[in-house]
C-alpha cells in the first residue's frame, strides 16, 4: 500500500493511527462548485456540515481558487486552467491526512497527479455518467470515455458509488475498489405541507420535475406525455428556452432554493423523474420527504430508492404508465421512504471510507466490488434503503 508523507512532526505515518488520535484534515478536490447548482454540489456541502460536527477538518480545492473558462456546448459549468504546480500548493498548504478527488476534470486531474507523486493515497467519487454525457454532446465513443474513467479512479485506493445497481455496473466495467457511500435528506426543511386547490394557478394533478434544464436529464420523455392535469419544471439550465418555447402549455419555474423550493415541492401530486443516467437521484429523496410519490423508468437510482413498492411510487418502462400508477401511491409511505435516509449516517460512511482507503481502518469487506456482484439485479424497495452498509 502507498504510504503517507509524513503528516506531523516526528514522520508518523497518519496511516496507522487510530480515528481522533491525531486531528484529521481532509482536502476535497472539486470541479464541481458553485454557483453550480447540482446534486455533486449539494452533496459535498451537506458531507461538509456534518464531517464539522464530527471534528474532521475540511478544506476545499475549487474552480474559485482558478481562471476557468466556460464547458463548450454546456457553459454553465467552468473548467479551470489547472496548472500543476498552483494546484500542488493548494493542497499541501492544508498539510492534508486525506486527500479525495471527487471529479474526473481538470482540477481532479491535477490532483490525481500530484497523489501519485508525493505517494498520497487518495479517494475519488463517482457522481455522473461523465461517459454518457459527454459522447451525448460530442462525437466521442463511450468505450474510450469509459477506459478513461477506469484509469482515473482505478489509480485511487477506493472509488465511493451511491448505489449497489451502480457498483454492480461499473465492476462489470472493470472499476475497482468500490465503497458505498449513499446519500441523505434534511427532512425538516422538505416535508408535507398542506395542499392548494390550484397550486400555480394550475389544474390538478401537478406533474412536477426538479433538476438542470438540460440534455442529458431526459425531460422531453416526460413533457411529450399526454396527461391530464399540468406539469411543472423546476430549474435553470441550458436547454431551458428551447424547451419552453417547445412546451408553451409547461410551467417553468426557474431556479428556486430553500423554504421555497420545499413548498413547491410539497404541492406536486407526482415527482417524474426522467433521467437515464443519473448516479442516484437527490431530487428523489427532496420529493419523498415532501410526501411526493415517485414516477420513473426502472434504472439506476429509482430502482434503488423506489425499487418494486408501488405504495411510494411506480417504475415503469412507460413513463405516462409509471405517471399514472404513481397518483394512487401513498403520500404517507413516501416520507417514511425518505426518513430512512441521512446525512449523518451518509457522511459516517463517507468519512470511514476515506479511513479505509488511507488503512487507518479495515472494512470487513475489503472490495465493494466484490460484494456488488453479489447483488440481486431487481429488489423490493426497502432492501437497501438508506445508506449501503459499508461493513465498517
Amino acid at each position: 500500500m502507498l504510504q503517507h508523507p509524513s503528516n506531523n512532526d516526528r514522520g508518523e505515518s497518519w496511516a496507522n493511527s487510530a480515528p481522533g488520535s491525531l486531528p484529521e484534515r481532509l482536502v476535497i478536490v472539486t470541479d464541481a462548485w458553485h454557483p453550480q447548482v447540482n446534486g455533486v454540489v449539494r452533496s459535498i456541502e451537506n458531507t461538509n456540515r456534518e464531517l464539522a460536527k464530527l471534528g474532521v477538518e475540511v478544506s476545499m480545492v475549487t474552480p474559485e481558487r482558478f481562471s476557468s473558462f466556460p464547458c463548450p456546448t454546456y457553459p454553465e459549468i467552468r473548467l479551470s486552467i489547472a496548472n500543476y504546480r498552483r494546484v500542488a500548493r493548494e493542497i499541501e498548504k492544508h498539510k492534508p491526512s486525506y486527500v479525495h478527488i471527487a471529479t474526473e476534470g481538470p482540477l481532479g486531474l491535477t490532483a490525481r497527479r500530484w497523489c501519485l507523486s508525493t505517494r498520497m493515497p487518495f479517494s475519488t467519487s463517482y457522481h455522473t455518467r461523465f461517459p454518457e454525457y459527454v459522447s451525448a454532446r460530442l462525437p466521442i465513443p463511450k468505450r474510450w470515455l469509459y477506459a478513461f474513467v477506469k484509469w482515473f479512479h482505478n489509480s485511487g485506493a477506493g472509488c465511493m458509488v451511491a448505489t449497489p445497481s451502480l457498483a454492480r455496473e461499473l465492476s462489470e466495467k472493470g472499476i475497482r475498489n468500490l465503497m458505498p457511500w449513499s446519500r441523505g435528506i434534511d427532512a425538516a426543511q422538505f416535508r408535507p405541507m398542506e395542499l392548494e386547490e390550484k397550486p400555480f394557478g394550475l389544474q390538478r394533478p401537478i406533474y412536477m420535475t426538479v433538476g438542470r434544464v438540460a440534455l442529458e436529464k431526459n425531460l422531453p420523455a416526460f413533457l411529450d406525455l399526454d396527461l391530464p392535469g399540468s406539469k411543472v419544471v423546476v430549474g435553470d439550465g441550458p436547454a431551458r428556452a428551447e424547451l419552453e418555447k417547445r412546451y408553451p402549455d409547461v410551467f417553468f419555474t426557474g431556479l428556486k432554493f430553500g423554504e421555497e423550493l420545499a413548498g413547491i415541492y410539497a404541492q406536486a401530486d407526482v415527482f417524474v423523474f426522467p433521467s437515464l443516467t443519473d448516479t442516484f437521484g437527490n431530487t428523489i429523496l427532496e420529493a419523498l420527504a415532501c410526501g411526493v410519490p415517485v414516477a420513473a423508468f426502472p434504472v439506476t437510482g429509482p430502482l434503488d430508492i423506489i425499487g418494486e413498492d408501488g405504495e411510494v411510487g411506480a417504475l415503469h418502462a412507460d413513463l405516462k404508465v409509471a405517471c399514472l400508477g404513481a397518483l394512487s401511491a401513498s403520500r404517507e409511505k413516501a416520507r417514511d421512504l425518505a426518513l430512512q435516509y441521512s446525512w449523518e449516517a451518509a457522511t459516517q460512511q463517507f468519512i470511514n471510507n476515506i479511513r479505509a482507503a488511507n488503512g487507518v481502518i479495515t472494512p470487513k469487506w475489503k472490495k465493494a466490488w466484490q460484494y456488488a456482484k453479489t447483488l440481486p439485479k431487481s429488489r423490493k424497495a426497502g432492501d437497501a434503503a438508506g445508506p449501503m452498509k459499508s461493513g465498517t
